[in-house]
């Protein structure tokens, strides 16, 4: 087998969030639903932006965040995600390429333009996200290039795609050309409605034995399995996946790899800020430390750390160096 190139090729939403500190009564009055993720039109898009305050933009999406972290503590990462060429396509272009990820998707013409996620922070950390797909949902499969998948030792796909028919299509081709290539595929679930609109895929993809990796909180959790008990749904699922990665938010995290079991508590921090990317840094963090061959108890607890990096301070992605976080953290 040839030498993979990166440690991680990911394929995301490309997107451009626009993140606002507000109180609880603005999320009331606009009707939001608080601490959720809900998609929005071109219209809503625009009412709820004028309806922000103050606002920090910054590229992001779930699969991107996760390689802006993975980058950040020396992985070699590549990103596949659809955008217009238009102002904020260009923004999300340098921005992924800056942190020293290979971006090399050729930009849409035309409408819709480039998508973005407008977050709503309250002052307890908690992000409400309302996200605009925009280009984004208009990737299409033949952009997959089985050679840049084989290219990776780990494919990464966010769930969060999965609800346009033009991206799933490019994830199921992306999936079949890491298979191909004896490449892992890791699948993070991203948000319990996107398992209720696509929670039989899911399923299907587990069962077929196409997921290496499984990322959930303990609501996806229970979401994708049907089970109110955390130990019963995890069992479930570390029968049918080779790892199986669950956050708690302040209870830490689990993971079960091949049988094995291990257990972190959250890393202590000062104040949680902001929750936006926490997830995705868990990620990040868990990814690099898999693709070092570190042991599963030390993935999971490089994942919390770069977590609670990044609920401590605004946006999704990291403030501090994380590699020299890590290596403070880890000894």
């Amino acid at each position: 087998m040839t030498e993979p190139r990166y440690d991680v090729v990911a394929i995301g939403n490309a997107i451009v969030d626009v993140m606002s500190p507000c109180e609880d009564e603005l999320i009331e009055e606009l009707g939001l639903e608080r601490g959720g993720m809900t998609l929005v039109d071109t219209d809503r898009a625009r009412e709820l932006y004028a309806a922000m305050g103050p606002a920090q933009e910054i590229s992001g999406g779930s699969a991107a965040n996760t390689l802006a972290g993975l980058s950040s503590l020396g992985a070699q990462c590549a990103f596949i995600g659809q955008v217009a060429q238009d102002q904020l396509g260009e923004v999300f272009a340098h921005d992924i390429r800056a942190v020293g990820i290979d971006f090399d998707t050729p930009s849409r013409e035309g409408e819709p333009p480039t998508a973005r996620c407008l977050i709503f922070v309250t002052p307890d950390g908690q992000r409400t996200m309302n996200t605009y797909l925009g280009a984004t949902q208009f990737l299409p499969p033949e952009t997959i290039d089985p050679e840049l998948i084989a290219a990776g030792k780990v494919l990464f796909l966010e769930g969060y795609l999965w609800d346009p028919e033009e991206p799933r299509a490019a994830m199921r081709r992306a999936i079949e050309a890491s298979k191909n290539a004896g490449r892992e595929v890791a699948f993070t679930l991203s948000d319990p409605f996107v398992i209720s609109r696509h929670g039989d895929d899911f399923r299907e993809l587990i069962d077929q034995g196409l997921i290496d990796i499984l990322f959930a909180n303990h609501h996806e959790l229970a979401a994708l399995t049907g089970k109110d008990d955390f130990d019963d749904g995890l069992a479930e699922l570390a029968k049918k996946v080779p790892t199986v990665v669950v956050t708690r938010s302040a209870e830490g995290a689990v993971a079960v790899k091949n049988g094995e079991r291990a257990e972190v508590p959250a890393e202590p921090i000062a104040k949680v800020v902001d929750t936006t990317g926490a997830g995705d840094l868990f990620a990040a963090g868990f990814l690099k430390g898999h693709v070092k061959g570190d042991d599963l108890g030390t993935c999971l607890r490089m994942g919390a750390i770069a977590a609670a990096e990044i609920i401590s301070h605004y946006g999704a992605r990291s403030e501090q160096d994380l590699a020299a976080l890590m290596t403070k953290k880890l000894g």
